[in-house]
């Protein structure tokens, strides 16, 4: 199984974004899925971006519009989704620290969370990407190595599970992964287009999302 992970929101920024989104998807064939929407973002988007590495839900120079087609050409391709959120304001006391939040454990644990909703599988062979990020306190080895430990207690004997944390610009599921929580995110925010993207993403959910921190 491959499971590509993306996220959006801020665990600490000061504005007035109320939650933190993280989406995943499964695919049966991430090669397949890479190159149609490298194709689509080559053909789609305008002229000046089509060559860049990465183009992001949040990128400067999209409309709208565009936003709403290139979340209806994901939802074709077949993605199984899967999304956890959290209220800021929810936030543990326990990852308060005095020297500020520790995200990187934070960040841990939802991811964990996330990865929760797929077990158990009957798969022996579990590969997860995740944008890299800076953990707060956390070195990626461990991070790595705690949500590794977490899969293969769910997994059958001689099972193999691998985090990988990757620059986006190399991954283009990682990249829509992106997409997919930027649209959520403005639907649990009531932005404008929320609902729209909601719509748009409903038939790819497995599930509800999950909200962590909620009691």
């Amino acid at each position: 199984m491959y499971i590509f992970i993306d996220e959006s929101g801020q665990f600490t920024k000061h504005n007035n974004e109320k939650y933190f989104v993280v989406a995943s998807f499964t695919i049966g064939d991430p090669t397949r899925t890479s190159k149609r929407f490298r194709s689509w973002m080559r053909s789609r988007f305008p002229r000046k971006m089509r060559t860049q590495s990465e183009i992001k839900w949040s990128s400067s120079g999209i409309s709208d519009s565009l936003r709403l087609r290139t979340l209806k050409y994901i939802s074709s391709l077949d993605v199984r989704i899967r999304f956890t959120f959290l209220l800021r304001k929810n936030i543990p006391h326990k990852y308060h620290k005095k020297n500020g939040l520790a995200s990187g454990l934070l960040y841990t644990n939802v991811i964990g969370e996330a990865l929760d909703d797929y077990l158990p599988i009957a798969d022996d062979k579990v590969l997860v990407f995740c944008d890299r990020r800076h953990l707060k306190g956390m070195a990626e080895k461990e991070f790595r190595g705690i949500l590794e430990a977490r899969l293969l207690t769910n997994l059958s004997p001689n099972s193999f599970a691998q985090i990988k944390m990757v620059d986006s610009t190399t991954s283009v599921n990682v990249q829509i992964a992106d997409w997919i929580a930027g649209g959520l995110f403005r639907y649990l925010e009531d932005c404008p287009l929320g609902d729209e993207c909601f719509k748009i993403l409903k038939n790819n959910l497995l599930g509800e999302g999950k909200e962590l921190f909620n009691n």
